[in-house]
């Protein structure tokens, strides 16, 4: 029986179309087996390791046409012969946990990029692959919208889980930078049904505030809102306080108040990319459903609850509302009935939202993000987004500004 060998053949230089064609043809003669083949590149440089398995008889033939090639392509190229021990100690590792951790900025640095992946080694994780998800970046044209983000794909099982995610989390604070941490399972490429807050998530405002700075009561509403959000007072209580206020309110300054809402940076391209990729959206809010179904119209969004404002006959506020209040635990339900009614799996469903009253539903999503979120929120999510706008999600899913027909606008 003739006796094989592995062999990893390393290639790099200026990358030009066919080089992998010609090099598999090469393997090909020899009858070499890939037993594991990865590409890169960077700035039209190309990197592209293979490891085979191959005939001892025929290694030194195939490596000779292989250098041969490689001075014809202007290319370098490495021999490293990996013995069969080693190869099975790299087999039985690829049993280990794969965890996806991604990174986004306006900008990143060597030194954010330094301090993320020492938190990574330090809890024993090793970096598989590095994935650009941003589209290429001008240095002439400058974009004030402009993020940059990378995806670590990870093998292993974190020494401290809880441990890491609170190193994340200060680095985030101290360097600007966003990180989310998912297991990479098939879920995570699966996601069906988002759920949104409005006030202060997909809008820039709170619209009880704006109600009540029509009603003069603007100081006392914000200082409750300010609280509740902190978690500091019941939702329920608070929410009846505030809305009692509104009493007398001409209802009609709604409208004027919806047609005026500060949209948050990202959404039109979030909300875009969703519909375009399938996906179920729901606004779950402790505000008014007047103002959500202002955006549902405009987004196309499918589900919306939030509150409902008691009107008398003259068009003017009662100071009551109607029906159950949308508080923190009315939204986790409602998540979990949608996700029924589509049927979709709890692990599939994304919820994002910035108050103390979001953390039931992010805490009950697959995918819980606290986004620009109040200190306690950002600290009991698994996954924030601070430095840029909402569209930040959509690298959480996994998507590149290249599937989006979007690399040469960044």
């Amino acid at each position: 029986m003739d006796k094989k060998e592995q062999i990893l053949i390393s290639i790099s230089g200026i990358d030009h179309p066919g080089l992998t064609a010609q090099v598999m043809e090469i393997l090909a003669r020899h009858e070499a087996q890939i037993l594991d083949i990865g590409q890169a590149d960077i700035h039209s440089t190309l990197s592209l390791g293979i490891l085979v398995r191959i005939n001892e008889m025929a290694s030194g033939q195939m490596m000779k046409e292989l250098l041969f090639k490689s001075t014809e392509l202007h290319v370098n190229i490495d021999f490293v012969p990996i013995s069969d021990d080693e190869y099975e100690d790299w087999v039985s590792r690829q049993g280990k946990n794969r965890y996806i951790l991604t990174v986004i900025g306006r900008d990143l640095s060597a030194r954010q990029i330094a301090r993320a992946t020492k938190v990574i080694a330090e809890q024993g994780l090793n970096i598989d692959s590095i994935l650009r998800l941003t589209g290429r970046r001008s240095i002439r044209h400058q974009n004030k919208h402009v993020r940059a983000c990378i995806e670590f794909s990870l093998r292993g099982t974190p020494k401290d889980r809880a441990l890491m995610q609170g190193a994340l989390m200060r680095l985030s604070t101290e360097e600007g930078i966003d990180f989310s941490f998912q297991k990479d399972d098939m879920y995570r490429r699966m996601r069906r049904l988002i759920c949104f807050d409005m006030d202060s998530t997909l809008i820039q405002t709170e619209c009880i505030d704006e109600l009540a700075e029509r009603a003069g009561v603007g100081d006392k509403v914000k200082a409750i809102t300010e609280r509740a959000m902190r978690g500091e007072i019941d939702f329920k209580e608070s929410f009846t306080e505030r809305v009692a206020l509104l009493k007398g309110l001409d209802a009609s300054v709604m409208q004027d108040i919806a047609e005026h809402m500060p949209i948050t940076e990202g959404v039109d391209r979030l909300m875009s990319v969703l519909k375009r990729c399938g996906y179920k959206i729901a606004i779950l809010s402790g505000g008014f459903t007047y103002f959500g179904e202002f955006l549902r119209r405009k987004y196309g969004i499918d589900y919306v609850y939030a509150n409902e404002l008691e009107i008398d006959d003259n068009n003017k506020l009662t100071g009551r509302y109607v029906g159950e209040i949308v508080d923190g635990h009315r939204k986790a339900e409602l998540l979990k009935l949608i996700a029924q009614v589509e049927k979709v799996n709890l692990a599939q469903t994304i919820a994002v939202g910035d108050g103390a009253n979001d953390l039931p539903m992010i805490s009950e999503a697959g995918l819980g993000i606290a986004f620009h979120a109040k200190p306690r929120v950002k600290a009991n999510a698994s996954q924030a987004i601070s430095n840029i706008g909402i569209d930040g999600v959509l690298y959480f899913l996994g998507f590149k500004d290249s599937y989006l027909g979007e690399q040469g606008k960044l």
